[in-house]
């Protein structure tokens, strides 16, 4: 693969064992240079950066790690493992630790939002920037498309867990990469709907994925503690996100500015997966504010 000055870029593939459980990870770029930690969300993997890595692997140091129960990481039964994002954050923290990150920069999607800002609460003078993709902090970036994951929190009853397991459908998924971008069928790769679909498909992944999205309210009582960490440490701050988000609205990207005003909030007329179809830009992006902040 190449970057974006026509360099050759390796891309290599590791797992550490982290906690008990293996985390599948990929790495590129200088170990020497300044690094970026590139955390994913639901419900795919370190796979959907396989655009932007060569981009930015010529000038930074590239980690991007498969969450437990996702990805190539190992995905124990659920009554084996807690998948809450307190625990999940925990590993990664340990993760982070073991890798021996010292300073880095975090991209944060879905998931990987509350994932790495827990990770930025608990090692907050490492963090030396902030990328935000469709990573919310804000309860007005929340759609009325969580309104079923919201009933299932105000009543937890076995009939409301059982209505988000279309959430992990071949349909659900094909809609969450096609809604919101123009010509779906032309722009989005269809091995990476494929690709996370298998993984969904997986016997222990039903149970894992509800587990996850029916935690997602702790997310929300932490919210006030991750607008604390932006007013207090103000890291340099870039969103970058699909204005046609069926789940995290653009009032959510907006939002930073409030506890943070220097941050750049930039939109593209995309959906959630917005580097399925704006790779280039958002890397071309990402990569000037780097340069400028970092």
């Amino acid at each position: 693969m190449k970057n974006t000055t026509g360099e050759s870029v390796s891309i290599s593939f590791h797992t550490l064992k982290v906690a008990g459980i293996k985390i599948f990870y990929r790495e590129a770029g200088n170990p020497q240079a300044p690094t970026v930690l590139l955390l994913h969300g639901f419900p795919t993997s370190s796979h959907m950066f396989r655009n932007l890595i060569p981009q930015l692997a010529g000038d930074y140091h590239v980690i991007a790690p498969d969450l437990p129960g996702f990805g190539f990481s190992d995905a124990p039964d659920h009554q084996n493992f807690q998948y809450t994002f307190d625990h999940v954050a925990k590993v990664m923290g340990d993760f982070v630790e073991q890798l021996g990150l010292k300073k880095f920069a975090v991209y944060v999607f879905d998931y990987g939002a509350p994932t790495g800002f827990r990770i930025a609460l608990r090692y907050p003078d490492r963090i030396t920037a902030l990328i935000t993709q469709n990573g919310n902090a804000y309860v007005e970036g929340l759609s009325t498309g969580w309104a079923p994951v919201q009933d299932y929190w105000a009543n937890p009853t076995q009939k409301n867990r059982d209505v988000l397991r279309s959430l992990s459908t071949l349909e659900t998924t094909r809609w969450q990469y096609y809604h919101g971008v123009t010509n779906p069928e032309e722009r989005i790769a269809p091995e990476a709907i494929l690709h996370d679909q298998s993984l969904l498909d997986r016997p222990q992944s039903a149970e894992i994925q509800l587990d996850l999205i029916c935690d997602y309210k702790s997310n929300l009582e932490l919210y006030p503690e991750f607008q604390e960490f932006f007013r207090r440490y103000k890291p340099p701050t870039l969103a970058v996100w699909g204005k046609n988000d069926p789940f995290f609205l653009p009032a959510g990207a907006e939002a930073f500015r409030r506890d943070n005003p220097g941050t750049k909030v930039v939109f593209y007329d995309t959906g959630h997966f917005a580097l399925e179809t704006h790779a280039a830009e958002i890397g071309q992006e990402i990569l000037n504010f780097l340069k400028a902040n970092v």
